[in-house]
């Protein structure tokens, strides 16, 4: 089977990159900060060499994001310890009484770093972690719950819960996304093999069987087994299964249908690609041809050719065997004596659908009905 490659870096890698980018951004408004405030901190040399710190460690975390095998917790509790520190610094490096005064933490909104990583590591739960153990830290920083440094933790809260909202959606999106990949070129690889086998295995088997239908002894019996396994292996590569339910107007195979009618006596011929119909009318024109199956299993030998042929504006299924057959005008008299079968269970159902049917049958030459709905109309 054609394998299919995993994506190149996932749908994660723009969100990766976006804290990367939020960090470096938060970073030059902290050194703007520090540089207007510097003159009412308590020390500000060490305030120079902790924005140095900050600006190392946004380098490792952009390097380190950046590769998924490191964005594990060892990363992630490093980031979330190295912001912690730093806010704990943050009294003695400004003083209580210029934080009293108004004076922003260090961190500033750099502090946001790690609440982004956690969310898009791990989702909402992480990240409100995140948020509310930064959060709290602030608050103990500044010693005291002002309105702006409560505004600033539920603003952290609220970018840890979107954030990891948005990454499981990326996730959930690109699992979806890889499934349907790997289906698609499961359902290609299975149409070429389809076409291979319809065009050698299928041909050999229906050889075997129709030149040994009517001898007797071992010959009849491996007559008997090629039909068996013709059936069997039209249905494999048809991939028949249960039909779908009578709520489903969506497109249908109709070979999947007709499969299931294939047997040791029943030969089916389908093209070796798909032949979409809506589901009601697929339904009902594998209806109806079970209702002719079941008149050969009647009325003839139970052996019957079930062909269907896409023409593109039509869609033709035929049923042939190889029966008595009848004479012109028993049908009309037939349905004359109350016995509707063909008029109600085949021509009625065709008629419903804006299609046609055509019988033609000749004594002793077997009966042929051919059912052909228009895929316009359908």
């Amino acid at each position: 089977m054609t394998s299919v490659p995993s994506p190149p870096g996932g749908l994660e890698v723009p969100l990766w990159r976006a804290v990367a980018v939020f960090r470096v951004a938060s970073l030059a408004y902290v050194c703007v900060v520090v540089l207007r405030d510097a003159d009412r901190y308590a020390h500000p040399l060490a305030a120079g060499a902790v924005v140095l710190v900050m600006a190392a460690w946004t380098g490792v975390t952009a390097a380190g994001y950046a590769r998924p095998r490191w964005r594990g917790w060892p990363l992630l509790l490093a980031d979330l310890g190295v912001v912690l520190a730093i806010l704990l610094v943050t009294p003695w490096v400004v003083g209580r009484a210029a934080l009293a005064a108004g004076v922003t933490t260090l961190a500033v909104a750099w502090l946001g770093g790690p609440v982004l990583a956690w969310a898009v590591s791990g989702g909402r739960r992480r990240g409100a972690v995140a948020a509310l153990v930064l959060g709290a830290a602030d608050l103990a920083t500044r010693g005291m719950v002002s309105p702006s440094a409560l505004n600033g933790t539920i603003l952290l809260l609220l970018a840890g819960v979107v954030v990891g909202h948005v990454a499981r959606l990326a996730v959930t999106a690109e699992e979806r996304l890889q499934r349907a990949v790997e289906l698609e070129a499961a359902n290609r690889e299975r149409e070429r093999l389809a076409r291979d086998i319809h065009d050698s295995v299928l041909q050999v088997l229906a050889l075997v069987q129709r030149r040994g239908a009517h001898l007797d002894g071992e010959a009849g019996e491996l007559a008997r087994l090629a039909g068996e396994q013709e059936a069997a292996l039209r249905a494999l590569i048809a991939g028949a299964g249960p039909a779908p339910v009578a709520s489903d107007d969506g497109p249908v195979d109709l070979r999947a249908l007709l499969g299931r009618y294939a047997s040791a006596t029943v030969s089916l011929s389908a093209p070796a690609t798909p032949v979409p119909l809506p589901g009601p009318v697929a339904r009902e024109l594998a209806a109806a041809t079970a209702a002719a199956l079941d008149n050969v299993e009647r009325h003839a030998d139970g052996r019957a050719w079930v062909l269907v042929e896409d023409e593109g504006a039509t869609v033709t299924v035929s049923v042939r065997d190889s029966g008595p057959g009848f004479p012109a005008g028993r049908l009309a008299e037939a349905a004359a004596q109350g016995r509707l079968g063909v008029a109600r269970s085949i021509q009625g159902r065709l008629a419903d659908l804006g299609g046609t049917v055509s019988i033609t049958s000749t004594p002793g030459a077997g009966t042929e009905v051919e059912l052909t709905v228009p895929r316009a109309r359908a």
